[in-house]
């Protein structure tokens, strides 16, 4: 199979039919053969598309010659009069998925960043990286969606992420790249054989090719195969999502039981995805299954793995970002002004004056500050009158019990005169007075 131009202009104008016209091509451009060939086709073909281009470096930091590359790659762009912007990213090492991960991670987080409506962020995944893909899939335990390996068009972020090349061997790529003489960067770190990824791409593919000649191509078919499969268990999974609550992020244990265990396993792994929460492996999965799903009614068991745990709390499953395991910060923080920014994530107070019922003047006019639960706070709650263990009224209010320390509480001249949005002490309140508003406050029910 040849590689020309035309060919990517005819697969785009294909995937316009799911994504849309694009208002601009926003290319992920390392400098490598594979999106130099992307790039340079694009780019010889803009009276045929007429959509504007951007070409993106992200910069991982990972290599010493990683600046020299942002230059050659800029001044390929400039040469073919394509708009170019470099993004330095840092690569956390220690996020456990391993180096190639972490720096999909933090490269698709600053793609993300730059895309606005209508934008195609294309990618130059060929057909041999898809093959490799599956394989990896496949030595992973992963189920139909992850043997349909990538797809050539999703939704991402305000854009789509489109791959034109997918139906497209390396080799054609390289024959292209020598007819028009490309100068395309050699990064060493796609020798290094302790990746998986680069071990199939010098070992088996090869094997794989000398025995059967078109396996990369047959490997392709397989996937599409594996993806309508995919397809069909997400019709599945849509329909027994709606029988497990409201919410994706906390799911009716009761429910779930319904469901048979391969059912199970099919609508936990859709819901995780439209969380947009990395996917659990087959092992962290099934600890789902055994030590959330099918424990005792008063256990509180977690399951975690990288960037999300799962909980159990009231016979109810609930999935969330790794974040929320993060004890808050203990300092006191003063409060002046009308808002406080809450610490790891918990959203921010608001204070607005003129409400029917909230705080009274004499409080806000004290010494405000915020502080979160130790143990031993008590309360007397406005038309009550006995003092309340803080403890036992969150527990009668249902807050989950891994929130309950993160919950802020306000103090005025040291004494705790509202916690969060929930509650105001008896002699705190006053009509009209400043009404307290937790704005994008976690789950905490």
């Amino acid at each position: 199979m040849t590689f020309t131009a035309e060919t990517l202009l005819d697969k785009l104008t294909v995937l316009s039919a799911v994504a849309g016209e694009p208002q601009r091509f926003v290319v992920a451009f390392s400098g490598g053969l594979d999106s130099t060939v992307l790039l340079h086709a694009l780019a010889t073909t803009r009276e045929a598309h007429g959509a504007a281009m951007l070409a993106v470096y992200v910069d991982h930091g990972l290599h010493g010659d990683s600046a020299a590359w942002s230059k050659h790659c800029e001044h390929f762009a400039a040469s073919h009069e394509v708009d170019f912007i470099s993004r330095r990213v840092t690569v956390d090492l220690r996020s456990g998925g391993g180096p190639e991960s972490a720096a999909r991670t933090a490269r698709y987080a600053a793609l993300r960043n730059l895309l606005e409506p209508g934008d195609w962020l294309l990618s130059a995944h060929h057909q041999d990286d898809q093959a490799e893909t599956v394989l990896l899939n496949l030595m992973r335990s992963s189920g139909p969606a992850g043997l349909a390996g990538i797809n050539s068009a999703r939704k991402f972020a305000s854009g789509w992420l489109v791959r034109p090349l997918l139906e497209i061997p390396r080799k054609a790529l390289q024959e292209y790249a020598m007819a028009h003489a490309l100068d395309c960067i050699a990064d060493p770190s796609n020798l290094d054989q302790e990746f998986d990824r680069n071990y199939l791409r010098h070992h088996v593919l090869p094997g794989f090719e000398a025995r059967w000649p078109g396996a990369a191509k047959r490997i392709r078919r397989s996937a599409e195969l594996a993806r309508e499969a995919a397809m069909l268990l997400t019709e599945l999974a849509d329909a027994d999502r709606q029988r497990l609550g409201t919410r994706a992020d906390r799911l009716s244990l009761d429910r779930l039981r319904e469901l048979g265990p391969a059912r199970q396993r099919n609508v936990l792994r859709h819901i995780i995805l439209q969380l947009g929460l990395p996917m659990p492996g087959a092992v962290h999965l099934d600890k789902v299954m055994t030590d959330l799903v099918e424990a005792r009614e008063d256990a509180q068991p977690l399951v975690a793995w990288p960037g999300v745990c799962a909980r159990r709390y009231r016979d109810q499953l609930y999935l969330l970002p790794a974040g929320e395991l993060e004890a808050p910060a203990t300092v006191t923080q003063e409060i002046s002004g009308e808002r406080v920014l809450l610490a790891d994530g918990l959203g921010m107070l608001v204070f607005r004056k003129g409400a029917a019922q909230g705080l009274s003047d004499a409080v806000m006019a004290g010494k405000l500050e915020l502080r979160y639960r130790v143990g031993g706070e008590e309360i007397k709650l406005y038309s009550q009158t006995h003092t309340k263990k803080l403890k036992k009224l969150l527990q009668e209010e249902g807050i989950v019990p891994w929130l309950r320390d993160r919950i802020p509480l306000l103090y005025s001249d040291g004494a705790l005169v509202a916690v969060a949005d929930l509650w105001i002490a008896a002699g705190a309140v006053s009509e009209p007075g400043t009404a307290i508003h937790w704005h994008n406050r976690p789950a905490i029910h």
